[in-house]
């Protein structure tokens, strides 16, 4: 009875391994919080190094590259015209672009509301302060060119079909009818997604397609608002006269404050929380 008492208040000794178990081991480990942080926060530091031209052409490339979602929903709308599971079916186009961008690494204004924040969180100063910003602004005024340039070339320059190009207009018309509060609303939920999307990445390294597509898919569906691809959307239907240039520019205003807080007030905020007393030993 005592040497049982004995053994349960020992911890229970690893199993002895050979070099190539332990290495198995370690690759098919998942990455605990810590890890996932010192990653994500390595990351951000990269970005904010980058030089000023690197990061407007490569978010003018993101800004292209975000507005695929839109025709590859507008492909859909038009091929599923008259399926009854035509939204169902038209939502997963909006996850094309967003593989397009992550996976190609280009400058998406709202992953960087997370990887450029927890330096800054890490060790707060005016410099870096000043640093995130200057790259937000870049980064921001390159999406938003690239994604009127799409539009632009879509419509304007007839670079896509006319049938297609209604059936990217049918799709963009629901992020018209929002209020300004109901895009800045859906706008957390959105930030905070895409947020998790860049937590998550350095866990899922073999399947990181699949985890973009799914969670994409639910901002799709749920009908959030995302600042950048939403944006494509409403230059489209600015560029027809179906909307003012007034309610475009405030609706942009408010889906973006709105991307801001999630991904930055909570996520970010919550992601350095529960590490902030494990980085400080």
């Amino acid at each position: 009875m005592t040497e049982k008492v004995k053994e349960s208040g020992h911890r229970e000794q690893d199993v002895a391994l050979s070099h190539t178990e332990e290495k198995d081991v370690r690759d098919n480990q998942s990455l605990n919080s810590v890890s996932l942080y010192a990653i994500v926060h390595r990351e951000g530091l990269e970005e904010l190094q980058r030089p000023m031209m690197s990061l407007w052409w490569s978010g003018v490339a993101a800004g292209i590259g975000i507005s695929i979602s839109i025709l590859a929903e507008g492909i859909l709308h038009h091929l599923f015209a008259n399926s009854p599971n035509q939204f169902v079916i038209e939502n997963l186009g909006y996850t094309v672009g967003f593989v397009l961008v992550i996976i190609g690494r280009l400058q998406l204004f709202t992953e960087n509301t997370l990887s450029v924040i927890l330096p800054l969180l890490s060790k707060p100063s005016f410099n870096m302060g000043f640093c995130i910003a200057r790259l937000w602004l870049i980064v921001f005024s390159a999406n938003m060119f690239g994604t009127f340039l799409a539009a632009f070339f879509s419509f304007s320059l007839q670079s896509v079909p006319p049938e297609l190009v209604e059936g990217m207009t049918a799709i963009s018309e629901h992020y018209a009818k929002l209020s300004p509060s109901d895009a800045f609303s859906y706008g957390i939920t959105s930030g905070f997604i895409i947020a998790a999307i860049v937590w998550m990445k350095p866990s899922v390294k073999h399947s990181q397609i699949l985890m973009i597509v799914i969670f994409t898919y639910l901002i799709a569906i749920g009908n959030f608002t995302h600042v950048i691809a939403g944006s494509t959307e409403l230059f489209l239907l600015a560029l027809q006269n179906k909307i003012s240039v007034l309610e475009t520019l405030s609706l942009i205003g408010a889906t973006l404050l709105g991307n801001i807080v999630g991904g930055t007030g909570l996520f970010a905020l919550l992601a350095y929380g529960q590490v902030v007393r494990e980085i400080e030993k």
